[in-house]
């Protein structure tokens, strides 16, 4: 556990770049912007996933996954420093986003394949779990901090940015003083973008990848929809539940990956790849039988499934092909930009059916796409 405790502050740090979703509010009435104007900062940092990830993969091939996590920590670190030089425009702030969600992309592509070179043999998918549970802890800081700014020291929400960079500059120098042996497959060869490609046409691969590119975009459907949901058909404000406004599916989504790495310690990953999956589709079901406690028992029990299915997806597709750890890198965290083209086909789907329910048909597909993969799996085994 020593060896892998600064890879958990790595974590953290990923979970930093989520503090983009509260910035929107935050910067929308700072700098007296429009809703379409304000949202563009979500798609600044998240677009560094679907552009950064494949390129930093075969870079990381090359370099080590050591000193690409060091890079990420530092482009990290610059995003952050920004706004404490200066805060005074809105193009300044989209560059400090900029370099924040490049950092977070660079850390996911480094971090969730290091994991595996600290962790003991057969440990490795509960460490991840572990690690997505200590990201969510970077996650929920981000609206958070800002409340707690307000309320307790007088400050505003701009006192994220100085916290974060000595959480981020303590990180970087911990990270220097680890000791990692990388593991090398004898018979791998340098990654390059044709073979990063190349492995999608491996069926099994392109089963993995394209679980990611789901899963992500039900995630963020769900934290993106839920409060919509519970609102239209129930008249609940999530933000009355006490829950400092990081939402009921968060603080699920947060105990869910705790609970796992705890559980697979004692459970491989594979059974409960394809229970974890089951339990989330039954929990959406649930959405669509018209109770309010049903509802929210779904709402929690959507979080807590949903938790583990991203570090389970990753950590049994690089088991299956550990000779090729940092192509595959690459190519799932740039599946993660599903979570910016899932969401919109369930707007869509509202607008057309004028039924905020109905649109969760869409995650609800991608989940049951997430359990056939999970089968498929147990079946391989």
């Amino acid at each position: 556990m020593r060896r892998s405790a600064p890879i958990f502050f790595a974590f953290l740090v990923m979970g930093f770049g989520d503090v983009v979703g509260p910035l929107v509010g935050l910067a929308k009435e700072e700098f007296v912007l429009s809703n379409t104007v304000a949202f563009f900062l979500t798609f600044v940092g998240f677009i560094m996933f679907g552009v950064l990830s494949v390129p930093m993969g075969i870079y990381q091939d090359r370099k080590g996954k050591k000193f690409v996590l060091q890079l990420g920590l530092f482009v990290a670190l610059i995003g952050l420093v920004l706004p404490i030089i200066s805060m005074k425009t809105f193009p300044l702030l989209l560059l400090a986003v900029l370099f924040l969600g490049a950092g977070a992309t660079i850390l996911q592509v480094a971090g969730n394949p290091i994991m595996r070179d600290v962790s003991k043999e057969g440990k490795y998918s509960r460490n991840l779990s572990l690690g997505q549970f200590v990201k969510a802890i970077g996650s929920l800081s981000g609206p958070v901090l800002p409340v707690l700014a307000a309320r307790y020291w007088n400050a505003d929400w701009k006192i994220v940015f100085p916290i974060y960079s000595v959480v981020v500059l303590i990180t970087l120098i911990w990270v220097s003083t680890l000791k990692v042996e990388e593991k090398k497959h004898e018979n791998s060869k340098p990654a390059t973008l044709k073979s990063c490609l190349a492995l999608l046409k491996n069926n099994y691969v392109l089963l993995m990848v394209l679980a990611i590119f789901l899963y992500v975009g039900a995630e963020v459907s769900m934290s993106s929809g839920i409060p919509l949901y519970l609102k239209d058909q129930f008249g609940i404000n999530i933000q009355k539940l006490g829950l400092l406004g990081t939402g009921l599916f968060f603080t699920a989504l947060m105990v869910g990956r705790f609970l796992g790495g705890v559980l697979l310690t004692w459970i491989k990953p594979k059974p409960f790849f394809i229970a974890t999956s089951l339990i989330a589709v039954v929990s959406i079901v649930l959405l669509f039988l018209g109770s309010e406690a049903l509802a929210v028992v779904a709402v929690i029990l959507i979080g807590i499934s949903f938790a583990n299915i991203f570090p389970l997806v990753f950590s049994i597709t690089i088991d299956h092909l550990p000779e090729k750890t940092n192509e595959l890198s690459g190519l799932m965290i740039m599946a993660i930009v599903g979570g910016a083209i899932v969401p919109p086909i369930m707007g869509m789907v509202q607008d057309l059916t004028a039924s905020i329910l109905t649109g969760f048909l869409v995650p609800l597909l991608a989940i049951a796409y997430v359990t056939y993969v999970a089968m498929y799996n147990l079946k391989r085994a």
